[in-house]
């Protein structure tokens, strides 16, 4: 096993892992109801996706 000749220190720690971050998702607004949806998903609550009925979402 490796072993290290010297303490790393926290400002070199710390600059390697700068790139080690969530990724934040991209939300926009359904056209047809206005509610929030992620790209390239069947919008929740009203059932359409690219303009179109996706699914059938059951009337409350």
């Amino acid at each position: 096993m490796a072993h290290p000749k010297h303490k790393v220190s926290s400002t070199r720690r710390d600059k390697r892992r700068t790139h080690y971050k969530a990724a934040v998702p991209n939300v926009v607004t359904c056209p047809n109801c206005g509610a929030a949806v992620l790209y390239h998903r069947v919008c929740p609550e009203c059932g359409f996706y690219r303009g179109r009925i996706a699914i059938e979402k059951k009337a409350e």
